[in-house]
């Protein structure tokens, strides 16, 4: 009898045990390198990918349906020249790009739309990067023109280990007053062990004007992701669901030395 009875509360625990996780989602999009002076090579390799970046738990990403990289003011198009890889088990996407001119080199991200079972909800996740090419710092705060935006207001590169980032919130170019801010840190290789859940994905709110500001505290790529409802639902086998779209960006901070 107590054997049953140890049995059905396991069963209980170990069924309400992912009701209480709550690891956040972040597109991702990673260079080689954020940083491309004169004396470098010029070839870059960028990574997309759907991830919980903290924990390194990798989420299926489909093709997605722009992909692109714009430079003094002019897109161009990369969707061409994507390749897949498949990472534990689930898709992720690759490319190669040759930086041929200076200028600051925003990569973007359009994924097509992920369905979480869990939360009845697509999600969308508009991420971006900014390289700098060959040291002419112009244009690391020009707006894509995405759906959902996060502009930076602090230059997204040449950053040390506890410098504030900031950036505004948009949503079809508007700014977002009081967007929360999902922040999390790309622990490669599961190097850093949380305490506790909070630390693992911070939450920070922008302020009346869209403006928000995190300190980075170690070295290494950190996401920040703003959160909020689309104006439009998707449809799947035949009824309607909302849409999460998300504005992310990815800066990296290094050790002062």
């Amino acid at each position: 009898m107590k054997r049953v009875m140890l049995q059905a509360v396991l069963t209980v625990l170990i069924t309400a045990l992912p009701a209480t996780v709550s690891w956040a989602h972040f597109g991702m999009i990673i260079p080689s390198d954020d940083i491309v002076s004169k004396e470098d090579g010029k070839e870059i390799r960028l990574q997309l990918m759907f991830i919980h970046p903290f924990e390194g738990q990798y989420m299926e990403m489909a093709r997605p349906k722009a992909f692109g990289v714009m430079v003094n003011g002019k897109k161009h198009d990369l969707l061409p020249v994507l390749g897949k890889k498949t990472v534990r088990g689930v898709s992720t996407w690759e490319a190669a790009y040759r930086v041929r001119s200076p200028g600051d080199h925003v990569f973007y991200v359009e994924p097509a739309p992920y369905w979480e079972p869990a939360e009845e909800t697509f999600i969308i996740h508009y991420s971006k990067v900014v390289v700098d090419a060959l040291e002419l710092e112009t244009g690391w705060d020009a707006e894509v023109g995405l759906k959902t935006e996060i502009v930076p207001l602090t230059r997204p590169y040449g950053l040390w280990a506890g410098n504030v980032f900031q950036g505004i919130v948009k949503v079809d170019g508007k700014p977002v007053p009081y967007a929360e801010v999902e922040v999390e840190y790309y622990n490669e290789g599961g190097k850093i062990r949380p305490p506790a859940e909070p630390y693992i994905t911070q939450v920070i709110k922008a302020d009346g004007n869209g403006v928000f500001t995190y300190a980075m505290p170690v070295a290494g790529w950190w996401g920040f992701a703003a959160l909020n409802t689309a104006d439009f639902r998707l449809k799947r086998r035949g009824k309607e669901y909302p849409v999460e779209i998300g504005a992310v960006i990815w800066v990296k901070t290094r050790e002062m030395r």
